[in-house]
């Protein structure tokens, strides 16, 4: 089915959002490959993917690659053997003099993506018939998608998504960004600061032709795009409309794994330059990815997911979560869940995996437990994905 056709089909739309993580992505396979299977049982298929479920898939970073190839049409088990396959390539060590800037080399990731969006959309045919790599409005695609970048030269986030109607995406702009290259949009979203090079993207061509530099859309408030496609989906500006309501849309939202650093013998003393400098670009992703997850369960009505913190606990449920006489009958915009877990020992070991050690599982670049994040993910499948969930979204 197409992106035109799909825009047509009657019925409830469906929204998936993953977030960004670096090779803790896998954790995001394991659960998607259970929504796989509860799904191809439900609907008596053995050949369904996830693009014929979800209209509206969303990425950012390692969620970004994910997202795209879910729009591709592939399956999970082909996303799995991709990361496992090419996990320790995509974290190819930078040449010494390199490192002083970052520490990956960003070819080996560039190589994979090309060729296995080649692979799966083919090459495309430009209107002087020359031949170009596939593009965010390839026809090949089958289903809405959008990928988070920052802009670093405009200092903002860019949420580029094929949207059709999209103000940006109109065909007969000189630099309509559906004629962008795919791979180039998310090894833009890949290319965490430090750990990768940036991303310089030319748009346009000849004398009106500029360049933007990107870097990962991590770095932005949308490491968990789950709210930001929800708004992508239904704002008039974002020029899609569809309706809200929890019966019309369902939201599903994946993390790769929380990391938080508590420390009780933590002295002021020991606030220095450098603790700063390696701690509040994390601090900053966590809190931003919270919130994200907080306003879906305040303005959807949450059906999974973990404690947002002690004072508020879960905010689960279809009542209205805001006080006030004129707003009590708010009604919920989205049925949500959310799926993800707590890679510290407690968290692991409430998944019956109290064996695995968190720190090999807690960085972005654990190329070398890819399987204990394999069991990871799986364990949080079993234990967080429920058939009952997409009841009322599944036809």
């Amino acid at each position: 089915m197409s992106i035109h056709e799909k825009l047509k089909r009657p019925g409830p739309k469906k929204l998936l959002a993953l977030d960004g993580g670096g090779i803790r992505g896998m954790v995001t396979v394991e659960v998607l490959a259970k929504i796989e299977s509860l799904l191809r049982e439900r609907l008596q298929s053995d050949t369904l993917v996830l693009s014929d479920y979800f209209d509206y898939v969303a990425g950012t970073s390692t969620g970004a690659i994910i997202a795209t190839c879910i729009a591709a049409g592939m399956p999970v088990s082909k996303i799995r053997d991709f990361y496992r396959e090419s996990g320790k390539e995509m974290f190819d060590r930078a040449s010494i003099l390199k490192r002083l800037r970052y520490k990956y080399d960003d070819e080996p990731l560039t190589r994979k993506l090309r060729t296995v969006l080649r692979e799966e959309l083919g090459m495309e045919e430009t209107e002087d018939g020359r031949k170009r790599e596939p593009t965010l409005g390839n026809a090949n695609l089958r289903t809405l998608l959008m990928v988070v970048l920052r802009n670093v030269t405009t200092d903002s986030p860019w949420p580029l998504s094929n949207n059709p109607a999209a103000k940006y995406n109109d065909r007969s702009r000189p630099d309509c960004n559906l004629n962008l290259p795919l791979w180039q949009i998310v090894r833009s979203s890949t290319a965490a600061p430090t750990y990768f090079p940036p991303e310089v993207v030319t748009l346009g061509e000849g004398k009106d032709a500029y360049s933007f530099i990107f870097v990962d859309g991590g770095v932005t408030p949308y490491n968990n795009p789950s709210f930001l496609v929800f708004l992508m989906a239904t704002v008039k500006a974002y020029r899609l409309g569809w309706s809200a309501g929890e019966d019309k849309i369902l939201l599903v939202s994946i993390g790769t794994g929380t990391t938080p650093d508590a420390d009780d013998n933590l002295r002021p003393s020991q606030l220095h330059l450098l603790h700063s400098a390696t701690s509040i670009p994390g601090a900053l992703m966590f809190g931003a990815s919270n919130q994200q997850d907080m306003l879906c369960r305040v303005f959807g009505k949450c059906i999974e997911g973990g404690q947002l913190d002690r004072e508020i606990e879960g905010l689960m449920g279809s009542g209205s979560l805001i006080m006030g006489s004129e707003s009590q009958g708010l009604p919920k915009h989205f049925t949500y869940m959310r799926y993800n877990v707590e890679l510290t020992s407690s968290g692991l070991g409430k998944l019956g995996l109290g064996d695995i050690d968190p720190r090999a599982v807690q960085q972005m670049d654990s190329v070398d437990h890819m399987d204990k994040l394999l069991k990871i993910g799986k364990a949080v499948g079993e234990q967080q994905v429920r058939a009952e969930h997409f009841d009322g979204f599944v036809a």
